[in-house]
């Protein structure tokens, strides 16, 4: 009976439905925000957040653009973002979102390698997020960001975005974002990290239930990965004019970003006339 019972849970925990986390900033947002401003603050630093990353030079991610999430309660958050026009750019529905929480702004970081100075900063609340945003399972984790004319420069410039029915697999892609490592140590500045396209199939063995035609999942072992506070920023492939966004993370697993886990991105290609709709 005995033994009967232990199968039966190992069913049951393996068909479980894997849930992100829903309540992004509380959870994970706000402490990685506090991380990085003590960082920045501090006299010694070492380390990084995207798992294995590498610091970029300034202007090697010209469409990368970091968000200081200022919320009502006048705590802050953080996430990432690609530049799409001028004035638009794209990130995850859920760094706009909270459950518990109003978010008041976002202050949009152009042409800097920290979060909380340098480059160019312009504040917006102006978000659409996708109408069909499921908190619950992350599906249509997409939103669309409106700032005031920004120019283009060696630093910062747009990135085209991806369509038609490619799917990527065995593709390497580049990862950018202020987030957070899965070990002890941190870096205050901006990471890059190229990761693997893989089969959908290879994130619903790890995250069930949370994984779509529209996502996009990454390979991360040699522990490479996306971490914690880097949501909603860009995974693209190529480089120069070619350089293409083909994905907005929009999760990882909250048990750790160097353990072998798969990240979820929301696929552009599935919300490129929503996108375009809306330049």
């Amino acid at each position: 009976m005995k033994l009967l019972l232990v199968a039966v849970c190992l069913v049951l925990a393996a068909s479980a439905e894997y849930a992100p986390v829903e309540d992004y900033h509380r959870e994970f947002g706000i402490p990685a925000a506090a991380r990085i401003k003590a960082m920045e603050e501090a006299q010694d630093f070492d380390g990084s957040r995207i798992a294995g990353g590498t610091e970029p030079a300034l202007g090697e991610q010209p469409h990368f653009a970091g968000l200081l999430i200022i919320l009502a309660n006048g705590y802050m958050s953080v996430c990432g973002s690609s530049i799409l026009t001028n004035t638009k750019l794209v990130t995850a529905a859920h760094c706009w979102s909270s459950p518990s929480m109003q978010v008041h702004q976002f202050t949009v970081v152009f042409a800097s390698l920290r979060l909380y100075s340098g480059g160019l900063r312009v504040n917006t609340r102006t978000v659409e997020q996708h109408a069909n945003f499921n908190r619950r399972t992350s599906e249509n984790d997409i939103a669309i960001i409106t700032v005031p004319h920004v120019a283009f420069t060696a630093h910062i410039s747009n990135i085209n975005i991806a369509t038609g029915s490619e799917l990527f697999v065995g593709s390497w892609a580049v990862v950018a974002g202020f987030g957070r490592n899965g070990g002890t140590l941190n870096n205050e500045v901006l990471r890059k990290v190229s990761v693997q396209v893989v089969t959908n199939d290879v994130c619903a063995g790890t995250f069930s239930g949370s994984v779509f035609e529209s996502s996009i999942c990454v390979a991360t072992s040699g522990g490479k990965s996306p971490c914690l506070g880097d949501d909603g920023g860009p995974l693209a492939i190529g480089s120069g004019e070619s350089r293409t966004l083909v994905g907005v993370l929009s999760y990882t697993h909250h048990a750790g970003c160097t353990l072998g886990h798969p990240a979820v991105f929301t696929r552009v290609s599935s919300f490129a006339e929503w996108i375009r709709e809306r330049l």
